[in-house]
């Protein structure tokens, strides 16, 4: 006699499991943001599906202005500037693309892509000006997902952000923008994720990851930092700014200097630390 067929089993199913909670439809953003944490506490996703589901609803609610590099911290070269000037500084910054600027940063008039550099060292007859793409401009208003929307179908990786007067207020990438929905995105000129957590530049600074140990960063640095309250040094300079920093933001903790390289909206990822002299101000 055959074998009786094995009866089905009256678990529920991962898709009826995950019907189960989208069944019940949300009223507003808040309820929808409750329904993803229930399905995520309920083991029907994973903590970073639900990170990345929570960063697309950020994102349209964003605008350029939140996210941008600021005309003062973005990485430029002058058209006026010879070759052997401004390489240097394309190869120290690592970024593939620079807004090509005439006078000042108010007058930027396109983008010179590194890679196109290659020419140049190749011998060719190279002027800058026959190198530039065309700058694309937004407005700092602009929502995230309509810039991505255009990023995508124009195949364009950088806007200039212009303010309401016209002027340069500063540039964002589509990197900046996919970050806000990923987290931090790292690439070949990043260290690796799982060594060096703390590199000593030639100038005696230190380039610390927020997820390093306070322990481990109190032996290399020499300091001598608590970690009774805080395990990573992300942690603790979070606490002691109160708020999540933005780039460039800086405080001074027992006689340390902390500046935010990177952090996006969610977490801090990456610190510049620089030990001050004894008689500096301690905060």
């Amino acid at each position: 006699m055959a074998a009786e067929s094995e009866k089905p089993s009256n678990k529920p199913s991962l898709l009826e499991r995950l019907s189960h909670f989208l069944l019940r439809e949300p009223e507003d953003r808040e309820q929808l943001v409750a329904l993803l944490h229930g399905a995520y506490e309920n083991s029907l996703m994973d903590a970073d599906s639900l990170a990345m589901i929570e960063g697309v609803l950020q994102v349209s609610e964003m605008q350029v202005r939140d996210i941008m590099i600021p005309r003062s911290q973005m990485d430029v070269i002058d058209i006026t500037d010879p070759p052997e000037t401004f390489i240097p500084h394309v190869i120290e910054t690592a970024h593939s693309r620079f807004p090509v600027i005439e006078d000042d940063k108010n007058d930027v008039i396109g983008i010179l892509l590194a890679k196109d550099l290659l020419r140049y060292y190749a011998g060719e007859d190279f002027e800058v000006r026959d190198m530039l793409r065309p700058a694309v401009f937004i407005p700092e208003s602009k929502r995230l997902n309509i810039l991505l929307k255009e990023f995508r179908s124009n195949r364009n990786h950088i806007a200039i952000v212009v303010d309401e007067y016209g002027g340069v207020a500063g540039m964002v990438t589509i990197e900046d923008v996919l970050e806000q929905i990923v987290g931090d995105i790292e690439d070949e000129y990043d260290y690796d994720e799982d060594e060096d957590n703390i590199i000593q530049n030639a100038d005696g600074q230190y380039r610390v990851k927020a997820l390093t140990e306070i322990a481990d960063f109190n032996e290399i640095i020499g300091s001598a930092l608590s970690d009774e309250e805080f395990s990573t040094i992300g942690g603790l300079v979070v606490h002691q700014f109160g708020h999540l920093p933005k780039r460039d933001d800086e405080i001074v903790l027992n006689g340390l200097r902390f500046r935010v390289l990177r952090a996006d909206s969610r977490r801090l990822h990456t610190l510049m630390v620089e030990v001050l002299p004894d008689s500096a101000d301690l905060a």
